[in-house]
C-alpha cells in the first residue's frame, strides 16, 4: 500500500479525497439525519447519475469539449435537484416528504435515458456506481477539495442557525432565520454527494451520510459529539475500506458501508448486552 501510494498519482488522490469526504459527508449527515431527511440523499444521488452521464453524452456529441470533467454536470444537476426538492416541501407542505421520490425517479429516469444515449454501461459508469479507487483523477480531488473549504465555511459561520432548522424548522420561522440559509445548506448537500460519489459510488454515497451519525447516536448525548464521534466513524471507514478494497482489488463503495453496517451491528449488540447484564445486576441486588 505504500508503495503504491508512492508511485502511483491515482492511489494519493483516491487517499486524500477518501479522507477529505470521510470528515465531509457524516459532518453534512449529522443535519440531515436530525432533520429526518436521511433520503434525500439517495434522491440527490440519482439525479447526480443524470447529470454525469449527460455530461458523457455531451463529450460523445462534442469531443472538442474532453476538458469538461462530467463530474461537474452532475454537480449542476444535484443542485437543481436540491432546489426543485425545497420547492415541492414547500407546495406539499402537508406531505413533504413526496418531494425526494418525485425527485428520485426523476433522476433515474434522466439516467437510464442518459446512459443508453453514450452507448450503454462502460466501465467508467459502474465505478460511479459502486467506487472506483482508480477513478478519482487530480481534477475530481481539487473540485473535493473546493466543496470541503466551502461546507466548513458555511457551518462554522451559521451553525447556530443549522441548529436551529435541524430541530426545530417551525421555530427557526417565528425567530426570522432566513429562508436563503436553508436553500444554501441544500445546495451543498447537493455537491457533498456529487463529490462523494468517486470514492463511495452513487448508489452507496447515503450510507457514508447517515451510518456514521446512526452509529454515533446510540452512544452520544449532545449534537457536537454526535459531529465528532460521525467523523472519526466516517474516517476510519473510508481509510479502512480504501485499504481493504486496494488488496481485495474489488469496488471500495461497496467494502466502506460493509464496515459500517457491521460496526453498526456490533454497537447494537455490545448495547443489548450490556442492558441485559445491567437488568441482571438490577435483579441480584434487589435480592
Amino acid at each position: 500500500m505504500i508503495e503504491a501510494l508512492l508511485n502511483f498519482d491515482f492511489m494519493r488522490y483516491s487517499l486524500l479525497s477518501g479522507m477529505l469526504i470521510g470528515f465531509l459527508a457524516p459532518l453534512i449527515g449529522a443535519f440531515i439525519v436530525v432533520r429526518r431527511l436521511s433520503l434525500i440523499a439517495d434522491a440527490l444521488s440519482h439525479v447526480t447519475l443524470g447529470g454525469i452521464s449527460f455530461g458523457m453524452f455531451v463529450l460523445t456529441i462534442f469531443p472538442a469539449l474532453t476538458f469538461l470533467n462530467p463530474m461537474w454536470f452532475g454537480i449542476l444537476f444535484a443542485i437543481v435537484g436540491a432546489l426543485l426538492i425545497e420547492n415541492l416541501r414547500s407546495m406539499y407542505s402537508n406531505y413533504q416528504e413526496i418531494a425526494i421520490p418525485i425527485i428520485m425517479s426523476a433522476g433515474i429516469a434522466l439516467s437510464a435515458i442518459f446512459i443508453s444515449l453514450s452507448d450503454g454501461f462502460n466501465q467508467e459508469i459502474v465505478g460511479l456506481l459502486f467506487g472506483s479507487i482508480s477513478a478519482v483523477t487530480q481534477s475530481d480531488l481539487l473540485t473535493i477539495i473546493v466543496i470541503v473549504i466551502i461546507a466548513v465555511a458555511f457551518i462554522l459561520i451559521f451553525y447556530k442557525e443549522l441548529f436551529i432548522l435541524s430541530f426545530d424548522e417551525e421555530y427557526s420561522k417565528v425567530i426570522g432565520i432566513p429562508k436563503w440559509i436553508q436553500f444554501v445548506f441544500i445546495i451543498i448537500v447537493a455537491m457533498v454527494i456529487s463529490a462523494s460519489m468517486r470514492v463511495v459510488g452513487i448508489l452507496l454515497v447515503s450510507a457514508l451520510i447517515t451510518l456514521p451519525v446512526a452509529i454515533a447516536m446510540r452512544f452520544t448525548k449532545g449534537f457536537k459529539q454526535l459531529i465528532i464521534t460521525s467523523i472519526v466513524i466516517g474516517e476510519c471507514s473510508v481509510v479502512g475500506g480504501l485499504i481493504l478494497s486496494f488488496y481485495m482489488n474489488i469496488s471500495p463503495g461497496g467494502v466502506i458501508v460493509v464496515l459500517l453496517v457491521l460496526l453498526l451491528a456490533i454497537t447494537m449488540v455490545y448495547q443489548r448486552l450490556k442492558l441485559r447484564s445491567n437488568k441482571g445486576a438490577v435483579i441480584d441486588g434487589n435480592k
